[in-house]
């Protein structure tokens, strides 16, 4: 045998290859703002339009959350940021979209199922602009409408009505107007307040915690109304800081 056989020489061993995990905890917050998703298009196909509504509602909490989580638990990865988006499409893009058309804008013919589609590519275009966009924009604004506040704002609408005994036959221009222009404004370059710029783990004055209370007190006394009254102004905010901007490079700098 001679000094060097290959068949007897002794290989280094393999490196060991380590298994790509998922993290569990954000990721069970987006499943379940997933399912809220699937619930509410489910619902919407029974005739079941307030349920629809606040699954929606729920699905935004849910939303708000995982990120939330990801980051204080430090479990962020480009699997949770895909899965998000792939969710924030169903629950935020084709679910109000479908529910909007089933609840008022069916009768309407073409033009019912042109405007959900336009609010459904809306929010598929406002999630890829974002996704593209994220480390290059300011962070204390959404340019365009977000998708979980265009959804607030359709669903909003019928749950205030079917609360309010309008149905759907009464409101078809409303949620045509609604879900037309929630769908514009998401892929629109209006800047939305993000609300990234608050520091939970900052301490506050106790008016504010004094104030977080009469929030919710206000919304336990009527949730539609005063849900679907905060997204109105959310999603009018944006208009009204753009006119003023507007407004004041109109104006010019100050004489000196």
């Amino acid at each position: 045998m001679s000094e060097f056989d290959p068949q007897h020489c002794i290989k280094p061993a393999d490196p060991v290859k380590r298994r790509r995990g998922i993290y569990i905890l954000p990721n069970l917050f987006t499943t379940a703002s997933l399912f809220c998703g699937f619930y509410a298009i489910v619902q919407a196909m029974n005739g079941r339009y307030e349920y629809s509504a606040v699954a929606i509602f729920i699905a935004m909490v849910l939303d708000g959350l995982d990120g939330r989580v990801a980051r204080l638990t430090r479990t962020q990865s480009a699997f949770g940021a895909e899965y998000d988006s792939l969710s924030d499409m169903v629950s935020f893009g084709a679910a109000p979209a479908l529910i909007a058309y089933e609840w008022a804008m069916r009768g309407l013919g073409k033009w019912g199922w042109i405007a959900a589609f336009i609010y459904c590519a809306g929010a598929a275009l406002r999630l890829a602009r974002f996704n593209t966009t994220i480390g290059t924009v300011d962070k204390r604004y959404f340019q365009g409408l977000p998708s979980p506040a265009a959804a607030a704002l359709v669903a909003g609408l019928v749950w205030v009505a079917t609360d309010n005994d309008f149905s759907g036959a009464d409101m078809r221009w409303a949620a045509f107007a609604v879900t037309l222009f929630a769908g514009l404004t998401m892929v629109s370059n209006v800047k939305f307040w993000s609300g990234k710029d608050i520091n939970l783990r900052r301490s506050v004055p106790f008016v504010v915690i004094f104030g977080f209370v009469l929030a919710f007190v206000a919304v336990s006394l009527n949730p539609p109304v005063v849900l679907f009254s905060l997204f109105v102004a959310y999603c009018l905010s944006g208009y009204v800081m753009w006119l003023f901007r507007l407004r004041r490079r109109e104006a010019g700098p100050p004489a000196g």
